[in-house]
């Protein structure tokens, strides 16, 4: 059987991995009782994930025609003679409406009907949710309709009420359990103190005040020992500079011995001499800090301006290769800053934005290694813009990975390693790349199974 892709935008594609079968028609009958028979119909509707009821009465809607789908022997039917092309015409005007996400193009979607009988597409690969035109004539039947749900979310469902129940009955177990144990327990001692009597408290009193009267006659004598002690303390200015001299040299050889590498030996350096100054310590350390991060800020932010610049000038791809290669700073300060100037002030519409500036972004990452600054950059940016940016940037992956700029196993790997991390402040980040991340897995699966 023939196969082509799923989408006209995709057809020429060769490494395209959703494909359907193409439609073959027959026409039947003739004068008035003619019609068009959509034989391998039920195949289509498979390879769409949809019911062949629906593809078939989409086609009667178009044409202002009757159409009927047989459950049973599968048979589509449509009034009328139309050729193939007209109606594989329609039938990507349906993959457009009823099939494709209309974030990132994916026709693995799932068709999810709200409490408010709104028609939503749920796609599996970016979590975006497609809000279905309700005009169209289709909706109602569908709505009439609805699709079946998948078996798994039923079981699934089920071992979760089922499990709820256990815990209940297991909790009101071991809650009457603890009842009986506590009965025992006291009807037990109850009986004891019943037949010990009043022998018993006899005896106790007597050796209460057995061990009372040493211990009495041994704290009189600790305290006489303590009162002939006198504690004093050399409050001379020659003792106090002592103290302090041993506190600084303590410290400062803590310093020497955490300074291991070339970079933390200055650091220690300043914070000695500012201890032996005068300054405390810790208003040393967190000057020292401060001036760190005010320097990297500056430095970022001249990076973003020169690279800006460069872009309102018009250069070219290559050029920007070249620009960034004479660039001072770290090849992730680099990375950040080159995002930074493409995408400032974006929020809504940050996955398409992405898809319209991408081959900065590919020309950024042609060394080992560079896809990984970009990654990261993506979720620095993230972090510091608006949480509309951090909505669409599955749709930012997508449209980068599609392009081939950023393979599926670097994004996996900084996927694992980020929400291994577990930064709250990211956590809106992780949560709509994990629906993508999922796809990339099971797209991976599926193409080992063949």
């Amino acid at each position: 059987m023939a196969l082509q892709n799923i989408g006209a935008s995709n057809r020429d594609d060769a490494f395209y991995r959703y494909k359907m079968p193409k439609m073959i028609t027959k026409i039947e009958g003739r004068g008035n009782g003619i019609k068009t028979n959509i034989v391998n119909m039920v195949d289509i509707a498979k390879a769409l994930a949809r019911p062949a009821s629906y593809t078939t009465k989409y086609f009667g809607c178009e044409l202002g025609a009757q159409s009927k789908f047989d459950e049973k022997t599968g048979v589509s039917l449509v009034n009328g003679a139309h050729d193939t092309p007209k109606l594989a015409g329609l039938l990507e005007n349906f993959i457009k409406k009823y099939v494709q996400c209309y974030g990132c193009g994916n026709p693995e979607t799932e068709i999810v009907i709200t409490k408010t009988q709104m028609i939503t597409l749920k796609c599996a690969a970016c979590g975006y949710l497609s809000d279905v035109d309700m005009r169209d004539k289709l909706t109602t039947f569908i709505l009439k309709n609805p699709p079946e749900q998948k078996k798994g979310s039923k079981d699934k469902k089920a071992m979760r009420r089922a499990e709820k129940e256990r815990l209940r009955e297991g909790e009101a177990a071991d809650e009457e359990q603890k009842k009986v144990k506590k009965d025992v327990k006291k009807k037990t001692v109850s009986k004891d103190a019943a037949s010990k009597g009043v022998s018993t408290k006899k005896k106790a009193n007597a050796s209460d005040e057995d061990r009372s009267s040493p211990t009495r006659s041994q704290a009189d004598e600790n305290e006489a020992a303590n009162d002939d002690v006198q504690w004093e303390t050399d409050t001379s200015l020659e003792a106090a500079r002592q103290r302090i001299q041993e506190q600084l040299s303590s410290v400062t050889a803590e310093m020497v011995m955490l300074s291991t590498t070339e970079e933390d030996k200055p650091k220690a350096k300043k914070i000695e001499v500012a201890s032996k100054n005068g300054m405390p310590e810790a208003e040393a350390k967190s000057e020292h800090k401060g001036s760190e991060n005010g320097t990297t800020v500056g430095s970022t932010q001249r990076l973003v301006e020169e690279i800006k610049g460069n872009l309102k000038k018009g250069c070219t791809v290559n050029q920007l290769q070249g620009i960034l290669g004479s660039l001072s700073g770290t090849p992730q300060e680099i990375m950040n800053a080159l995002f930074e100037a493409l995408f400032e002030g974006v929020g809504k519409g940050f996955g398409k934005e992405v898809d319209k500036k991408k081959i900065y972004l590919a020309a950024a990452t042609g060394e080992d290694g560079s896809q990984v600054l970009l990654l990261r950059a993506i979720e620095e940016f993230c972090r510091k813009s608006s949480p509309e940016a951090a909505k669409e940037v599955a749709l930012a992956l997508k449209a980068l990975y599609d392009s081939d700029v950023l393979e599926e196993q670097t994004i996996v790997q900084w996927y694992q390693e980020g929400s291994a991390r577990g930064h709250n402040s990211n956590s809106l980040v992780w949560k709509n790349v994990k629906p993508f991340i999922e796809w990339l897995q099971s797209a991976e699966s599926e193409t080992e199974d063949e």
